[in-house]
Parts: structure tokens; sequence; C-alpha cells
């Protein structure tokens, strides 16, 4: 795994999408791969958007509605959005009240792509 190509996306993310704040790349048992954060811990967020994404995958099976794409959360002051990167992976986005949702989506699923290449 190439670390810088991992942290180049999330750069990439910040630059395209008005609105990002934060974001990480983790195991899907929480364990961090590397993040773009300011504000927040990105172990603690790493942990958190594993068990996000768990709870939203037993949800999907659950109901039968197919593989797991994504967890959106919304919140007061903005966005959290869990983006599952095959069966090991995911990546965790923060954005603010501003956040272009639309734009993010457009813009995540091509980088999960990426991602789940850099990552194997």
């Amino acid at each position: 795994m190439n670390q810088e190509s991992v942290l180049s996306e999330l750069y990439a993310l910040r630059e395209q999408v008005v609105g990002v704040r934060d974001s990480a790349v983790a195991s899907v048992d929480g364990m961090l791969i590397a993040s773009d954060t300011d504000k927040v811990r990105p172990d603690v967020l790493a942990a958190l958007a594993a068990a996000a994404l768990g709870l939203g995958k037993s949800t999907s099976n659950e109901v039968g509605m197919g593989e797991l794409r994504e967890v959106v959360t919304r919140c007061q002051s903005g966005h959290i959005v869990v983006y599952a990167i095959r069966d090991r992976s995911l990546l965790v986005v923060l954005g603010d009240e501003g956040l272009d949702i639309v734009r993010l989506h457009l813009q995540s699923r091509p980088a999960v792509s990426r991602l789940a290449d850099i990552l194997g």
C-alpha cells in the first residue's frame, strides 16, 4: 500500500468538493490507514466510521437491498459520509453545512475505485 497515493486522494477530495472538512481511510475493523484531518482525532474517526459502516452493512443485508455503498449521516452542522471500499476498507468524509453532497458523491465514487486499487 502506498500511503502517499491514499493521501493524494484525500487531498483531492478536499480541493474538488466545497465543504469537505476532514477525511480518512481505515480498515473495516477501525484501524486508521491515512487521514487528512484538522479538528478531529483520526484514530477515533476511523473506529466510529467502521462501526457506522458495519451497522449499515447489517441493515442492508437484513432488508435485502444488496451490497452497501455508503452511509450518510446528516447532523445539525454538517454531514458524515462513509463509503465502503470493497469489503476490507472504508473512506469517511466530514463536511460542513455548505457541503456539496451531490459533488461529493460524484467525486467519491471514482476515488473509492482508485483507493481500492491502491489498497489492493
